[in-house]
């Protein structure tokens, strides 16, 4: 059998079959590596294509307002009122002694617990703005349904304040595209976060300035998130706003900070300015 093996492979190289083996191997790879000098057009393995491609196209996804694209140094401080209200009285006081305006986004049900606390916000020149009539779960409400939560709260605000507001903040976060429609249909921007203090866990004081104040995300054109009900922020307040005044922000209201025309939102919800 082996004898027959050899005979087999010696008539193989005399009849040059294997010269011509060996030209068509390397014809084959130089075109593997030259696909441009092939007829067969170039195929890319999937991945590849998801690594070096672009996205030029926007899908249909509707994105809020995390934070806004600026060349200044504006960033801004917000609050969520929909509970307690203990402590209103030091927050305004701890702003008002740093000389910082912001942005309580209040709830329609805190509004009519605590129309004083609403009254002296507005007096002292923070945004009041809406953060839903009832505290709901708004991702699971239809369209009329958000437009009613929306318009509740705003109503109230409104006749509490002579204040229109526009800025709407969704309760615990949620939001879909049905949810930002709405707030469009009412002539209204909806506001996020991309620093949340952490204040609501009521870890300690330590943590929550830490949390803001050596945020990876912390630049021009943040939003901080805050309540007003909070454990520890009543302490931490007045550090966490002198150590961002230290940094070189400029604290101002979410009202000053967003673009309200010609502007994009990028999948991350960074606001800019269309080119």
């Amino acid at each position: 059998m082996i004898k027959s093996l050899n005979s087999v492979i010696n008539r193989f190289i005399k009849s040059g079959a294997i010269y011509q083996f060996f030209l068509m191997t390397v014809a084959l790879s130089f075109l593997a590596l030259n696909p441009a000098l092939s007829d067969k057009p170039e195929t890319v393995p999937a991945f590849k294509k998801i690594l070096f491609t672009t996205k030029t196209t926007k899908d249909d996804r509707k994105v809020p307002i995390y934070s806004v694209c600026r060349p200044d140094n504006k960033i801004s401080i917000s609050f969520d009122a929909a509970w307690g209200a203990d402590d209103t009285d030091i927050l305004l006081k701890i702003l008002a002694d740093n000389d910082v305006l912001t942005t309580f986004f209040l709830c329609g049900t805190w509004v009519d617990k605590y129309p004083d606390d609403v009254k002296k916000m507005a007096a002292a020149g923070h945004d009041v703005a809406n953060h839903g009539n009832n505290h709901a779960h708004v991702s699971k409400l239809s369209l009329e349904e958000n437009k009613a939560e929306i318009q509740g709260c705003h109503d109230k605000i409104k006749e509490l304040t002579g204040i229109e507001p526009n800025l709407f903040r969704p309760p615990y976060g949620e939001y879909n595209n049905t949810v930002i429609s709405a707030a469009e249909a009412l002539n209204y921007y909806t506001i996020q976060w991309d620093i949340d203090s952490h204040d609501w866990m009521a870890k300690g004081k330590e943590y929550e300035i830490d949390r803001v104040l050596n945020n990876k995300n912390l630049q021009n054109g943040s939003i901080i998130l805050f309540h007003n009900d909070a454990k520890f922020t009543p302490q931490t307040l007045d550090t966490i706003i002198k150590g961002l005044k230290e940094k070189g922000y400029d604290i101002v209201p979410v009202s000053q900070l967003i673009h309200f025309e010609n502007y994009e939102i990028d999948h991350t919800g960074r606001q800019m300015i269309k080119e």
